[in-house]
């Protein structure tokens, strides 16, 4: 535990020391001058740096050659510090040898339906998670899992019908759940159809159970719920808790219930919307708050992170670092024209600062006054004519300037989610468990690809 606790208190000192650019949003670029907050001699190194040598600045890997840019000491250093402090980002290869296998995932008929409707990054991800929990389920011989926040069930029909797993989902949303029973009785179908009869003993249908899961839930009524749902006659049984990208206080929530009931064995959870999260800072009221949950960090003066560092935290990248090195200049561009468009709406309508607009596809040749009516049409800031200005043309011209600002900024977004995911590890090691935290999805199809798992001791 101790080096976690020096981790987290460097983590905590290196996130102070640049907290005004964690704290500062893109799109307030133009409007605050965030160009002059910059170091002067970061300013003089980066005003002419090829946009795609930025990149460098993205790459916390021990590999990386940068003998080819003189940067700055201080970048250099703070490079060097990001790379011992955060947590990897990158999936250990390894890790699919100890996994158990589901051969129904590639089984020609069966497949399609595992995986229905299902977008490839959210495929990635269920396939990955499943082994996992079914490893989990192996090591602790438990048979029952709960899984938070389930959707349409495509995680739980992977762990009860490929590794016969038996699952409770619960969905706070009745729609979900009903097209969740439906894709179930569809997929033993088509099962009944193409396997014989010794193919499917292990098969396990997930119940389902339209319920919301709060800090005011207690253990009692919690495991009355699964134990009905489960049909089962007492209350003596073990179960894991499992979440697929829970979001904002969801997580905190799972690991409280967790360490509430004596039947929870494990939990495995990979969380997201860390800007969701209450904090003792935005939400005193509160009694239970996302973060921080350590005794450390919830006595500590400087362990409040802002909305702006949590919502950076969320951002993709290796995508972008993908994008800079291919030098894709029009995409890099909508920054810039989003601050501009800002600075316009600052100008007529102060008050509704850092309002949503539309998303914009910027393509080749795109005017600012085009990018504008696109983003503000159906929005209130529609009447707007943003017409001509010098200023707003200055301000474009100097569109690698907000691309190295969002570099900068990008570079500390895995120091700001070690915080939160080094607080959530010795917050389950203060009370008991044995806690891992390790990448397990492609960060460049899931970016927040880290679980977070325990086993009580």
């Amino acid at each position: 535990m101790l080096n976690i606790n020096n981790k987290l208190a460097a983590c905590l000192d290196v996130a102070k020391k640049y907290e005004w650019l964690l704290d500062s949003y893109v799109l307030d670029f133009y409007v605050d001058d965030h160009w002059s907050k910059l170091p002067q001699s970061w300013r003089h190194h980066l005003e002419d740096l090829p946009v795609k040598q930025l990149s460098d600045l993205l790459q916390h890997r021990e590999t990386v050659v940068t003998a080819r840019v003189s940067w700055p000491l201080e970048l250099l250093a703070l490079r060097q510090v990001l790379r011992s402090l955060c947590i990897k980002r990158s999936p250990n290869k390894l890790i699919d040898v100890a996994l158990p296998s589901c051969p129904l995932l590639e089984h020609r008929k069966l497949k399609h339906m595992f995986m229905k409707c299902v977008k490839p990054k959210k495929a990635h991800e269920i396939k990955r998670m499943a082994a996992i929990c079914a490893r989990s389920c192996q090591q602790t011989s438990t048979m029952f899992v709960i899984d938070f926040g389930a959707g349409v069930g495509h995680l739980a029909r992977v762990l009860g019908y490929g590794y016969g797993i038996n699952v409770c989902c619960l969905e706070m949303q009745t729609a979900l759940n009903e097209q969740a029973l439906a894709i179930d009785a569809k997929l033993e179908s088509v099962a009944t159809k193409h396997l014989d009869a010794s193919e499917t003993t292990h098969f396990k249908r997930p119940a389902h159970l339209t319920q919301r899961l709060s800090n005011d839930t207690t253990p009692e009524h919690f495991i009355e719920s699964i134990r009905q749902a489960f049909q089962l006659s007492d209350t003596d049984f073990s179960f894991g808790i499992i979440g697929l990208h829970p979001c904002g206080d969801l997580s905190a929530t799972l690991m409280r219930m967790f360490l509430s009931c004596k039947q929870a064995k494990f939990l495995n959870f990979v969380g997201c919307c860390y800007q969701k999260m209450s904090t003792q800072s935005t939400q005193p009221q509160m009694k239970l708050h996302g973060y921080p949950l350590s005794s450390q960090l919830q006595i500590a003066d400087n362990a409040q992170l802002s909305y702006e560092a949590r919502e950076i935290a969320c951002h993709a990248m290796e995508s972008y670092y993908d994008r800079l090195q291919v030098g894709d200049y029009e995409y890099l561009k909508i920054h810039s024209l989003r601050a501009a468009a800002e600075r316009i709406i600052v100008q007529h309508l102060p008050d509704l600062r850092h309002s949503a607009l539309r998303n914009v596809k910027h393509a080749p040749g795109m005017s600012f006054n085009d990018y504008f009516q696109k983003a503000t049409e159906g929005t209130q800031f529609a009447l707007i004519q943003a017409g001509s200005s010098d200023q707003i043309e200055a301000d474009l011209l100097h569109w690698r300037r907000i691309v190295c600002f969002y570099t900068l900024r990008l570079m500390l977004a895995p120091l700001v989610e070690s915080i939160i995911l080094y607080d959530r590890e010795l917050f389950l090691l203060e009370n008991g468990c044995q806690v891992t935290i390790e990448s397990i999805f492609d960060p460049r199809i899931s970016p927040r690809n880290h679980i977070t798992s325990a086993i009580k001791s």
